[in-house]
């Protein structure tokens, strides 16, 4: 059993100046159907320890994930859950949809953080930014990450890596976004079962792959992704990390 993440990395940050930290983690990156989802969290000085029993959700059982939510929305300030469809990605690209979708979380939140905990290398919150000619930063690209409506401003934003096995807010976070995912997967299985998502909820199991060759992609595939088994014209290439996280699925 790994250590259970603590509010250690999160309370160094409070007492540093920030009054709302907004602790965030993804889920569906590396699927092959469906939406990628961003779960966030909000905590302050006077949160209390985290519920017990959270920790990354890939360490978590289903029945434990769910059991745990609740307990999560209790906790936090506040929390909310975005998600960007498989249209959108293939329309803008996997990095400008989690923007979408953590903009989108953001966007309910409640309560306005001034800082954010990422969990990962890459911020992909905040406004991508271009370089003139001469390799001088110019203003950040509109892209459809606005389109969520009111535009939100994103706080600065730290990165950092495992967040979701030290940090008990991005743990929470992961817990939320992979619930919300999940169920929707086991929705979507209901008009397609012959892919299999109420167990691999997108991924790239054998089943699914299976599927795929066989039937070809549905409605719900990133169809602009190399999906297994499938040639078509509009393929790009699935994002490398995408096998791997296909291959070791975190349902």
């Amino acid at each position: 059993m790994s250590q259970a993440p603590t509010l250690r990395v999160e309370r160094s940050m409070l007492r540093g100046g920030v009054t709302h930290l907004a602790a965030c983690d993804e889920v569906g990156r590396g699927a092959l159907c469906g939406p990628v989802t961003i779960g966030v969290v909000v905590v302050s000085e006077a949160t209390r320890t985290a519920p017990q029993g959270v920790r990354d959700s890939k360490l978590l059982t289903p029945e434990a994930r769910l059991r745990l939510v609740p307990r999560i929305r209790r906790w936090a300030l506040c929390s909310a859950v975005g998600h960007a469809t498989p249209a959108e990605i293939d329309e803008i690209g996997i990095i400008a949809a989690l923007r979408l979708a953590g903009r989108r979380a953001l966007r309910q939140l409640t309560v306005r953080p001034d800082a954010v905990l990422l969990d990962g290398n890459h911020d992909y919150l905040s406004d991508p930014v271009q370089e003139d000619l001469f390799g001088d930063p110019v203003a950040g690209v509109i892209d459809r990450a606005e389109d969520c409506g009111d535009v939100v401003p994103v706080p600065p934003v730290t990165t950092m890596i495992k967040a979701d096995l030290r940090c008990a807010a991005v743990a929470a976070a992961s817990i939320l976004a992979k619930t919300a995912r999940d169920a929707l997967m086991v929705e979507l299985h209901d008009d397609h079962p012959e892919y299999g998502w109420v167990d691999n909820k997108g991924y790239a199991s054998p089943a699914h792959i299976e599927a795929l060759g066989r039937l070809g992609p549905s409605v719900h595939h990133r169809r602009s992704w190399s999906l297994p088994g499938v040639v078509s014209g509009l393929d790009v290439g699935v994002p490398p990390e995408a096998v791997l996280a296909g291959l070791e699925s975190d349902s």
